[in-house]
């Protein structure tokens, strides 16, 4: 089993706002240099996050700067009609062909803090200048022309990049004959394979839409690949999904997470994401059943599992936990490649909860949670 070191890289917030989508990217070298972007949720509403922030390692996670907002280049700029834009669900990565880290993730929009209801939204991507320790301007992904992308976006989804620089990139929509329904729209999970030169990513084309018509369908996929194959999860409110196929692009008929001894997974509404050793293919998670009634959503605490690759499933003598539960959910998280034998995981504890008093991060505090952003460094075991 993978061995697992935990670190705490900031704690603590102001009880009116916290830390929240905390998810790194690594570039290259020796050592490599890790950045963690993450963005301030404001507590009392619902989903109003304001500009992104990065802390930085430049000696494996010994030492960490930050963090270091950017107004600017990735903070609210205004739209027509008195709306508010900026970019959340942010994950930077490092794109190998072009030697720079891109960061994706999706547009939201805001009337004085509040989600308008012909609301918008698609892909949001910025470019990280490492010696400047900066970020380019967010800009959006051009779409195809159809109704069905007017609500699309790349929020919190791990993609692949190929050998010659294109990007498979996965997104989720909203079906144009359910857009107007907040809480019964269709979500439809697909990959974009994009062209990236460095500085602009432009869409190319999209494989397999893939929704189940319940519940809101799909969101939140993330893209793995390994041993010549391309692996899919996907979030749904009922249970996690997973498929998978042979190109990035097109997949099989997706099938619910299970153990392998056939029982449910158990994780249901939130996202799950890949870690890639040289030793497999792993999940990491959050699930019922974990004397965690008490966090929304059961968020926490995150678990790593190996995935048997031929029935896809989750092996659960492999399942170990990757950050403990303290009260306050983890259901937003990002990974990052090290090398072959080490990956991390970085997340957040957001201080919104359950119950009629879900805005009041005290209710987390009482389990000992304190907003703080832990890396847990994956190495393979001995």
């Amino acid at each position: 089993m993978p061995n697992i070191e935990l670190q705490t890289i900031r704690s603590g917030y102001d009880r009116k706002t916290c830390w929240v989508h905390a998810r790194p990217g690594t570039i290259p070298g020796d050592p490599p240099i890790t950045v963690v972007t993450m963005q301030k949720l404001r507590l009392t509403g619902s989903d109003v996050f304001y500009e992104i922030n990065d802390i930085r390692t430049d000696d494996g996670g010994q030492a960490w700067f930050g963090p270091t907002p950017h107004p600017d280049t990735l903070g609210r700029r205004p739209a027509d009609g008195g709306i508010q834009e900026c970019v959340c669900d942010f994950w930077p990565q490092w794109h190998e062909a072009s030697g720079v880290l891109l960061g994706t993730g999706h547009t939201v929009q805001y009337i004085d803090d509040d989600h308008p209801p012909t609301s918008k939204a698609t892909t949001g991507y910025s470019v990280y200048d490492v010696d400047r320790r900066a970020w380019s301007l967010w800009a959006k992904l051009q779409m195809p022309d159809h109704p069905n992308f007017e609500i699309s976006g790349a929020g919190c989804t791990q993609r692949v990049d190929l050998p010659d620089g294109q990007v498979l990139l996965p997104i989720y929509f909203r079906l144009a004959e359910t857009i107007k329904d907040h809480f019964h729209f269709q979500g439809v999970a697909t990959v974009l394979r994009c062209r990236f030169d460095g500085q602009t990513l432009c869409c190319l084309e999209h494989g397999t839409e893939l929704t189940v018509p319940t519940a809101r369908g799909f969101g939140e996929p993330s893209l793995a690949q390994y041993g010549g194959r391309y692996y899919l999860t996907i979030r749904h409110n009922d249970a996690g999904y997973v498929t998978m196929g042979d190109d990035g692009l097109h997949f099989a008929e997706p099938r619910t997470w299970t153990f392998d001894d056939g029982s449910d997974l158990g994780s249901y509404n939130t996202q799950q994401h890949w870690v890639t050793m040289s030793d497999g293919l792993y999940l990491v998670y959050t699930r019922r059943g974990a004397n965690n009634d008490h966090v929304l959503r059961h968020r926490a605490p995150l678990f790593l599992a190996k995935v048997d690759l031929g029935r896809l499933c989750v092996i659960r003598e492999s399942e170990q936990i990757l950050v403990p539960e303290r009260g306050a959910r983890l259901g937003n998280f990002g990974v990052t490649w090290i090398s072959g034998n080490e990956s991390w995981v970085v997340v957040s504890e957001w201080m919104q909860n359950k119950g009629s008093d879900w805005h009041d991060g005290r209710v987390c505090e009482k389990y000992g949670s304190d907003n703080s952003v832990f890396v847990a460094k994956i190495r393979s075991g001995t």
